[in-house]
């Protein structure tokens, strides 16, 4: 059958009778006004429509043929005859790709499925009807959309009849359909029976492999593509730089870059800015910034390139600077570059300036997306702002992101972290598309608050929805549990995790180990560790620091330099995480020397590095030394948080600066917008108590803006039992039964100061209450370890095998005290008895056996390092003062503050405790 003819030429040409002429057609909008709108009868029904159809083919010389058959395809549309538009189109028009572009995009604006033109085809096809090569090419592109296998391929067999198959449009949509319905190598097929492919083909087959994910063959088809001296298309070179980008192949990225340069295309931002960025994510942001240079016209997407690249590596000043360079050329920034300046401001851990860009974002118009909305959710969550956490859920609320599911599972991890779990459930549940994040978020958030039946529930509910739970499920459950001090349960999760098919990585042992360090289990977390390694896994950098802050909690110095040789053989020293964890290991565990090495050694300083140094200082009394550390991090650019100045005022406090401590507790909001809090007053009433101020430290505990808590009033008890003032005491104590009821050391320091004042009725009064309310005395314990062994002294409980030859030991050592001039502090007893009976006490205090087996089992001159659960008496302050200086050895005690460094009868604390 011959090819069909437009409808124009379906009769001859109308001729007068009388002159046997042509008749002039009319005017060329004398139908188009019939078909129009505006009101004439003859177009107000279907029916009329199909009657105009007939009109326009009985009598074909009286309209324009193009522009008559558009409207009527429009009409068929208005009024719902899909098939019957379809009909005209494939037989009416001039096909081109502008044309079926426009007759899709309408086709689809009138609710009309693609599938009734693709039927309407194979009718016609089924019928015998011969098409253009226009016509089977669009029609392949549905072939390729509604996956039409046989129909392509008898397409494919029309074409090599009718010798169209050579066209290289024609070809191309061959490639596509093979490519996508039946494999590469079908397409590769079609590609390689072309002699000399054409540029077309190449870009098709390049985009093919590419969307395949065969990003090798992509890549070197590209290549192949250049020695044939064929130019590539744009879109294809950005698809190219962007498979690049994923397999890191930095040199392929250069070559495009010479491409880019020999064919002229470094003007076009659509090639520029992908190139960038390249460079960007394979870590060469000296190259990306020349590319970003060299660039005659930059546009807001150039800007928002490099922004994101310096954004997210940290190098926040560049990124302002880049911000404001865009603003000075008369560009505006958009969306996506303040999106880039929130999401590297959290990243980086500065969470408060987070929120100054969201106020300067909305102050230039700008409001928060989606994606703002998660950056923005996830700092207020870090920063624990519950209040303004809410402000933002109703934002996200009346601007309908809450069903935008990364919103929504930021949203529940707000919650969670603010400890209100009935709203994060109720996000939860009102999440119409749940992911498996949120599932494992509140998974998580339950275990975390110890409400491990809800988290079970919760973890049933979620596979009774189909939602199989993965490995950062199981490895939520985990930590859960050894955070609340069930490491055996954990562990039961952990080998559970096995039979379920997975497999625990080294996330889930981190996990583990990390928990068991937080709830004070530090000996199940290096147990954990060594059976970790025994079934093969490997740890990392974060391993590594939750060990550390294992042996930092238990001062385990030896176990601690073990893992920092091992740290340094495996490469995890230049992480800074574990270069701070180690400063944090080695100041809680006495060596203030490695400390300060280590902290030298670290390149790029955090916050965190900058505040243990300086808290390292602090415990050990040396004031001066830790101002000066904060003055270095000033200079550096490092702005302090409020840890920072914890750690300040707690120097200050342990080396008796009330000057300094006063200079900083009042710039914290004068100088640097941070609000006191109550470790920063409990460390001025600690100060300004231990010096003698208490009538200061009174004032301040009542007009301070807080409600003074139980640390508040504790730090006055103890600084009313250094200078003997009951009144205070008896005011702070009385506070302190009423927020910590079954706290014995709070009745002890009363008891103290009660005995020393012979008030023994007083002293009885306490013990009775102390019966009556059940409130057991704190067991006190103090250790030391001797050749890789724990030697533990407790003030209750079995007494040490040695404990013959500890005592004889002491007795020496008391007698040669005395000749230097000790007196034993009996007012440390509180019991009513004798002298003689309390020094005998005195004598039993665990720390002073725990010093004398240190000197009895130590090498000579090996310093002596004890760890003690509570505070030190003055009587045993005194008597370490003395044994350092008649044995000639350095003593480190650390107690429940701080450290203390006797030398040659001295103490590192000058005796301000």
């Amino acid at each position: 059958m011959e090819k069909l003819a437009p409808l124009h030429h379906f009769h001859p040409p109308l001729q007068n009778p009388l002159t046997h002429k042509p008749i002039k057609p009319p005017p060329s909008n004398i139908f188009l006004d019939s078909l129009s709108s505006d009101g004439h009868n003859v177009t107000t029904s279907l029916t009329s429509v199909k009657m105009m159809h007939t009109q326009m083919i009985k009598l074909p010389q009286m309209w324009n043929p193009d522009a008559a058959t558009k409207k009527l395809i429009s009409r068929y549309l208005e009024f719902g005859d899909f098939q019957s538009a379809a009909m005209v189109f494939y037989v009416g028009l001039p096909r081109n790709y502008l044309i079926w572009n426009s007759f899709v995009e309408e086709f689809k604006s009138t609710a009309g499925s693609l599938h009734i033109v693709h039927e309407v085809f194979k009718e016609l096809h089924g019928k015998g009807l011969v098409f253009d090569s226009e016509v089977y090419s669009v029609v392949l592109k549905f072939c390729t959309r509604e996956m039409d296998l046989w129909l392509g391929m008898g397409i494919h067999g029309c074409l090599i009849k009718r010798g169209f198959d050579l066209d290289a449009y024609i070809r191309s949509a061959l490639m596509n359909f093979y490519g996508r319905c039946w494999g590469l190598e079908k397409a590769h097929q079609v590609f390689h029976e072309m002699q000399n492919p054409e540029s077309l083909l190449w870009n098709q087959a390049i985009t093919l492999n590419l969307l395949s994910d065969e990003l090798q063959t992509g890549v070197e088809l590209f290549r192949k593509m250049q020695l044939s001296f064929l130019k590539a298309e744009t879109a294809t070179i950005v698809k190219v730089l962007q498979a690049c980008g994923k397999m890191g192949a930095l040199n392929a990225v250069k070559q495009i870059h010479g491409y880019v340069f020999r064919f002229g295309l470094e003007s076009d931002l659509s090639v520029s800015n992908p190139l960038i960025s390249m460079y960007l994510k394979n870590g060469k942001h000296e190259l990306g910034r020349r590319v970003f240079d060299s660039m005659d016209n930059r546009n807001t997407s150039s800007y928002n390139s490099m922004i994101s690249s310096y954004a997210a590596l940290g190098f926040l000043n560049d990124a302002w600077n880049l911000f404001y360079e865009l603003k000075s050329y008369d560009m505006k920034p958009d969306i996506v570059t303040w999106n880039c300046l929130l999401s590297g401001h959290f990243l980086h851990g500065y969470k408060e300036e987070v929120l100054d860009i969201l106020q300067r974002m909305q102050g230039e118009g700008f409001k928060p997306n989606q994606i703002s909305m998660t950056s923005i959710l996830q700092a207020i969550s870090e920063l624990g702002f519950l209040n303004l956490g809410k402000e933002a859920h109703g934002y996200v609320f009346r601007n309908g992101f809450d069903c935008d599911v990364y919103v929504g599972t930021s949203l529940v991890d707000m919650y969670v972290k603010n400890h209100s779990l009935t709203s994060a459930y109720a996000v939860f549940d009102s999440m119409k598309n749940k992911n498996i994040f949120a599932w494992n978020c509140m998974v998580s958030g339950y275990c975390f608050n110890g409400m491990f039946e809800d988290a079970l529930k919760l973890l049933n509910q979620m596979e009774n929805e189909g939602i199989k739970p993965d490995l950062v499920t199981r490895t939520g459950l985990i930590s859960g549990y050894a955070m609340r001090g069930y490491g055996k349960e954990a562990m039961t999760i952990l080998q559970g995790t096995k039979r379920l098919g997975l497999t625990p990585n080294v996330v889930s042992w981190t996990a583990l180990i990390s928990g068991c360090s937080q709830a004070g289990n530090g000996i199940d977390s290096l147990k954990f560790f060594v059976q970790m390694q025994q079934e093969g896994v490997t740890p990392n950098s974060a391993t590594i620091a939750c060990l550390l802050r294992a042996c930092a909690g238990l001062s385990l110095l030896q176990k601690g330099k073990e893992i920092h040789c091992f740290s340094i053989r495996n490469g995890f020293i230049e992480d800074v995480f574990v270069g701070t964890a180690l400063i944090d290991m080695y100041s809680k565990s006495g060596s203030l020397k490695n400390t300060h090495n280590v902290f030298r050694k670290i390149q790029n300083k955090t916050l965190a590095s900058w505040n243990c140094m300086i808290m390292g200082f602090a415990i050990f009394g040396l004031g001066k030394e830790a101002i000066s550390v904060f003055d270095e991090m000033q200079k550096a650019g490092v702005s302090p948080d409020a840890i920072t100045f914890t750690a300040l005022l707690s120097a200050c406090k342990n080396s008796g600066l009330i000057d300094e401590g006063w200079k900083y507790f009042d710039c914290m909001i004068t100088d640097y917008g941070i609000y006191q809090q109550l470790e920063h007053y409990c460390c001025m009433v600690d100060l300004l108590g231990r010096a003698g101020y208490l009538d200061e430290a009174w004032d301040l505990i009542h007009s301070m803006p807080l409600k003074p808590d139980a640390t508040i009033w504790g730090a006055l008890l103890g600084s009313c039992r250094i200078h003997k003032n009951l009144e205070f005491a008896e005011s702070a104590a009385k506070n302190l039964f009423k927020l910590e009821p079954n706290n014995s050391a709070n009745y002890i320091l009363l008891m103290n100061l009660y005995s020393i004042s012979n008030r023994w009725e007083d002293v009885d009064r306490l013990q009775d209450l102390m019966s009556t309310a059940r409130v057991k005395n704190r067991q006190g314990w103090s250790w030391i370890q001797i050749n890789q062994r724990v030697h533990v002294f407790s003030s209750y409980g079995k007494p040490h095998p040695d404990s013959g030859e500890i005592y004889f030991e002491m007795y020496q050592l008391v007698s040669e005290m005395k000749k230097l001039g000790y007196v034993p502090d009996i007012d440390c007893v509180y019991q009513n008895m004798d002298e003689a009976e309390k020094e005998k006490i005195l004598l039993s205090h665990t720390e002073k056996l725990a010093i004398t087996y240190g000197l009895i089992k130590m090498k000579a001159g090996e310093p002596v390092r004890v760890i003690k659960n509570t505070r030190i008496c003055s009587d045993c302050h005194t008597a370490a003062k003395y044994i350092s200086l008649v044995k000639s050895r350095e003593l480190l005690l650390r107690d429940s503050v701080r450290f203390h460094h006797f030398r040659e009868g001295k103490c590192s604390c000058n005796d301000f405790w």
